[in-house]
């Protein structure tokens, strides 16, 4: 209970979402207001209650007009397994959601249009949230998709690169077919926003995930995943290689052939305790 105290005090109202009640108010549409802060407030307490169970470390938990914002201090070396369950568990809660609407609609516990307005909403929400545009659920989906097939920093980038693309696209269809709704055209702005703070920090996110390695934070590893090098590579171009999941064994080469090996931990330490930021991966492994 007490736990449970403590998360709802981490959640937040951003300001689009009191915008967009506040035209709601304005219009006369009270019970599309009031539902959808409910539905908004569910969704986003299924992903703080599968964080939670999982222990991880949450900051705060924001809702916006299509879902929330739940920031962490996780950083990417969470198991891949653990953060899809934490980031659908928000989209799952519109089903049972919608039944139990539905029974209380059979039982005429509420009218039919109170389950028509709930419905559309719900079903609003999810598609909206579903859209692969950072930061949405189904943003964060694409990115765990890459992070699995890609290193860390280049499936980071291209969620990125791709969540531009779709939200042009996005843009190009709110100008053609509803040009007149504001409540999309400023979730657009807050997701445009969101894009470019998002690339703006991309660098800090990278370190804070090699910063979580190099204190042994990582809670998952499937396996050896070795990384072929060449001598001449600088240390930070190989720690743009690290994927998630995996623990990276270093083999260094010259012409071609192997000149030795080097533990992921080796050159953790070396860029972030000894500063070597610029060192070639052949000089860091002579000097062992």
């Amino acid at each position: 209970m007490i736990k449970s105290i403590h998360l709802l005090q981490k959640f937040r109202i951003h300001p689009t979402l009191w915008l967009i009640l506040g035209l709601s108010v304005l219009t006369a549409h009270f019970l599309q207001a009031i539902l959808l802060i409910g539905i908004v407030l569910i969704h986003e307490l299924g992903h703080a209650i599968a964080a939670s169970y999982y222990n991880w470390r949450i900051k705060s938990v924001t809702l916006l007009p299509f879902g929330g914002m739940l920031e962490t201090d996780e950083n990417g070396n969470r198991p891949l397994r653990e953060e899809f369950i934490v980031t659908i568990s928000g989209p799952l809660q519109h089903f049972w959601m919608v039944g139990a609407a539905l029974i209380l609609a059979k039982i005429e516990f509420i009218t039919e249009e109170t389950f028509s307005v709930f419905f559309f909403l719900n079903l609003g929400v999810l598609l909206f949230n579903l859209f692969p545009i950072w930061p949405l659920d189904g943003g964060k989906l694409l990115f765990l998709y890459l992070s699995r097939i890609r290193p860390f920093l280049l499936g980071y980038t291209q969620t990125l690169q791709l969540s531009m693309i779709f939200c042009v696209l996005l843009f190009v269809g709110t100008l053609v077919m509803m040009p007149n709704n504001l409540s999309l055209w400023i979730m657009i702005a807050f997701l445009v926003f969101s894009l470019w703070t998002a690339w703006k920090q991309k660098p800090y996110r990278f370190i804070r995930f090699l910063l979580e390695r190099h204190y042994g934070r990582g809670s998952n590893v499937n396996g050896l995943n070795p990384i072929v090098v060449d001598e001449n590579e600088k240390i930070y171009k190989v720690l743009e290689k690290f994927n998630r999941d995996s623990k990276h064994p270093i083999i260094v080469t010259k012409n071609g052939r192997e000149r030795g090996t080097l533990d992921e931990t080796e050159l953790l330490h070396a860029y972030f305790s000894e500063k070597m930021t610029t060192i070639k991966i052949g000089e860091l492994l002579y000097s062992y």
